[in-house]
């Protein structure tokens, strides 16, 4: 039985076509291809229709080897959205969450409604780019589209409505937007009244594994295609990925490593509480009716950003002779916090890391190699932190770490992550959301009963690589002088780095 899943990241997309068998899950990639913002003067965007493009060349090179997947579902991040008309026809490109004029509105929104109001309605941790300030921005610059719009889809409903022409919201993503009320069940009307958007935009949640719709019949006729279903799977690219954790235990931590680091649990119910909200945690929805306490940090962006800058100044280094390089840097000279808000817009992090150093009195990074390292350590060292907040919150103490997604490739952030834990780390699979993204599927034509026979059948399909915790003395005396620097745990009402 195949199914085709689109995983759609901040920096690339991919389609990939899931055989399940009597040998397990077999995967093969059918299309890869870049995810880039495009800046028009001030303003940065989603190429929405590119990607739309992409989506529909992963269905065409399916078609072209043989296969005729039984459905397919799309994930992507969060937050992020787009408008219809009344006509149904989409009202401008999708924002970007780093866009600037999205900046000051959380605090703005907070001088009016509590943190703690806005929190137990909704569970999610305050960003300065969540969907509703974001909304709140452009609502207050009295832009121009929010008079014809009619309807409110996140990236993958959009990109699913491309596809159907059902306009369907789906539970994971919405809750990322921080106007969904978990508590409720529903879009919260008075946070919606508040910026002044119309709950009419708003439509049914549906859960993960819902068909909404099938391929369009233009979209059949011009390809030559059958009427494949398309399920709303989970669709925030990290609940999928934790659908796609390895776990056997039913009390685990993850990792979802990749531009963004997101960790935390699973849980039945959410967390909302003066200590999570304190600390800045989220509880975003998942599949088969869990929720997700985690804690954003700002992940490897700081290093793709460092990379991007040299490239662009003409010292480009391939990331196999970053990380010889890193290796050779001295230990624990740089360490900042990673979610400093210093770190979240695009542009030159080399000269911001140096910055930071200036500010707490250490050593700057000279070279590529300790720049490097000194994101990979501090990154790690939070880990730590967040991992020990997330027991804490959650009641449970975790045998160890299971990390999934693109940036477990890199070695020596999954060793050192062990180092900063002093716990075991378990690696896999790379292509977590994906993987989790097909589950969803499986389990919705009852392939598999449920989210735990599913991952018995990951757990047995895929690679997992172990990371023992090596140098502890050094590594625990690293993270004392860690959170020194850095000032954690979060004395502010809404946390530190939003």
């Amino acid at each position: 039985m195949s199914v085709l899943a689109y995983d759609l990241g901040a920096g690339s997309g991919r389609a990939i076509l899931g055989h399940l068998n009597d040998r397990g899950i077999e995967t093969r990639e059918i299309h890869r291809f870049k995810n880039e913002p495009v800046k028009i003067g001030e303003r940065m965007h989603w190429d929405i229709l590119r990607l739309h493009h992409e989506v529909l060349q992963g269905l065409v090179l399916v078609k072209q080897q043989g296969e005729v997947p039984e459905s397919l579902g799309i994930d992507s991040w969060g937050v992020d959205f787009g408008l219809l008309s009344g006509h149904g026809e989409l009202l401008g490109n999708p924002y970007h969450y780093r866009d600037t004029q999205f900046s000051g509105m959380m605090d703005t929104i907070l001088r009016e409604l509590s943190a703690k109001h806005i929190f137990e309605r909704t569970g999610i941790q305050f960003l300065p780019f969540n969907t509703l300030y974001q909304l709140a921005a452009l609502k207050r610059s009295a832009f121009p589209l929010l008079r014809e719009a009619q309807r409110f889809l996140m990236i993958p409903d959009l990109l699913r409505y491309f596809l159907t022409g059902e306009a369907v919201n789906e539970f994971t993503n919405a809750t990322t937007t921080q106007l969904y009320n978990p508590v409720l069940g529903h879009w919260d009307h008075e946070l919606l009244a508040h910026i002044g958007i119309s709950d009419q935009w708003f439509g049914e949640v549906v859960m993960p594994g819902t068909t909404a719709g099938q391929l369009r019949g233009s979209i059949r006729n011009e390809f030559g295609l059958a009427p494949i279903p398309v399920i709303a799977v989970a669709e925030h690219d990290t609940a999928s990925a934790v659908v796609a954790v390895p776990a056997a235990e039913r009390s685990f931590a993850y990792l979802s490593c990749g531009t963004w680091s997101l960790m935390g649990t699973e849980l039945d119910q959410p967390v909302i509480n003066a200590k999570s909200l304190a600390l800045n945690f989220t509880n975003e929805g998942g599949a088969g009716g869990t929720y997700r306490l985690l804690k954003n940090i700002m992940g490897l962006w700081i290093l793709q950003e460092c990379m991007r800058q040299w490239e662009r100044e003409g010292q480009g280094i391939s990331y196999a002779a970053l990380l010889a390089k890193v290796e050779t840097a001295p230990p624990f000279a740089s360490l900042f916090d990673p979610d400093d808000e210093l770190f979240l817009p695009a542009g030159d992090m080399t000269d911001r890391i140096r910055q930071y150093c200036r500010k707490t009195g250490q050593r700057e990074p000279e070279d590529q190699g300790s720049a490097a390292r000194a994101i990979l350590e501090s990154l790690a060292l939070k880990y730590r932190s967040v991992l020990e907040w997330t027991e804490e919150l959650s009641g449970q103490s975790f045998s160890g770490l299971h990390m999934v997604g693109g940036g477990i490739q890199n070695q020596l952030l999954c060793q050192w992550t062990a180092n900063s834990i002093g716990k075991p780390v378990w690696a896999g699979p790379a292509e977590g959301s994906a993987i989790g993204n097909m589950a969803v599927q499986w389990i919705a034509s009852g392939a598999f009963k449920d989210i735990w026979e599913a991952r018995s059948a990951i757990r047995s399909s895929f690679p997992i690589t172990e990371y023992e915790p090596q140098l502890r003395a050094d590594w625990t005396e690293a993270y004392e002088r860690f959170m020194q620097i850095t000032a954690v745990p979060p004395d502010s009402e809404t946390g530190s780095g939003v």
